[in-house]
């Protein structure tokens, strides 16, 4: 009793000394995360933008995104090989894929709105488009370091990254151009990617990317990257393709 009295004024003591806009972040991250943080600078941490003035600055959410990563990575691997306790290894790693890829950590990132936590964004700060994800796995990072791993699971399958969250990815297609190659070499069709690189006069580059299915050609798409442009493209053979065929295929949960 001695001892949890005495942590227990060391925490009122502690949250004395707090700025008032400190007070109000903590308060923040508490209702955001479901619990009272104990490392209030932890969470500083994954919220502070990385200065473009140093490079040797470590006080920033980089090193937490890279801890979250992991940890995320290892916490949905083993929600979800008991959650399919038949599915083969395949579908467990294309789960894995959907839950833990940048596109749907941004939208969970976006959805808890955590660019309102961020410490030093000035007025005209760029973001970078990935930024709601990598203040995701920084927030898990953060929240890992703060306590164990058991009950870090259990807030982010519980309040940030919900069971029903993970159980709607089931059916999502996560890569257009990786389906229809794979549905291509089970039924020993050739399919092939054309891509090529598009000059225009304001000096902005596109890449053109097209579909061709053994001597015809499907779709096309344009876009500012390679990797976009192809997997617009491979989208768009997709919808053409599903109209005649079953492209999604038979589901693999239960294949041995």
């Amino acid at each position: 009793m001695e001892i949890k009295s005495y942590f227990s004024n060391l925490l009122k003591k502690r949250n004395k000394t707090l700025s008032d806009k400190d007070k109000n972040f903590k308060a923040a991250i508490n209702r955001l995360v479901g619990y009272k943080v104990n490392d209030l600078k932890l969470f500083k941490e994954a919220f502070t933008l990385k200065s473009p003035n140093t490079t040797k600055e470590a006080f920033n959410y980089e090193r937490l995104e890279y801890l979250g990563d992991a940890v995320l990575g290892s916490i949905v691997s083993c929600h979800i090989f008991h959650e399919y306790p038949n599915a083969n290894e395949g579908f467990l790693t294309q789960m894995k894929s959907k839950v833990v890829n940048r596109k749907n950590l941004n939208a969970l990132g976006e959805r808890l709105e955590l660019t309102r936590f961020l410490q030093n964004k000035e007025e005209n700060t760029t973001l970078s488009e990935n930024i709601h994800g990598n203040l995701f796995e920084a927030l898990v990072g953060a929240i890992y370091q703060d306590i164990d791993y058991d009950k870090c699971r259990e807030i982010i399958l519980g309040q940030l990254l919900t069971k029903q969250d993970i159980l709607n990815l089931e059916n999502k297609i996560i890569s257009y151009k990786g389906l229809l190659l794979e549905w291509g070499q089970k039924q020993k069709i050739h399919l092939r990617f054309e891509t090529t690189e598009e000059n225009y006069v304001n000096k902005t580059v596109h890449f053109r990317s097209s579909v061709w299915m053994e001597d015809k050609q499907i779709s096309n798409a344009s876009e500012a990257s390679k990797k976009k442009a192809e997997e617009k493209a491979a989208q768009r053979a997709y919808y053409a393709l599903q109209k005649k065929e079953n492209i999604n295929g038979e589901s693999k949960k239960n294949t041995p």
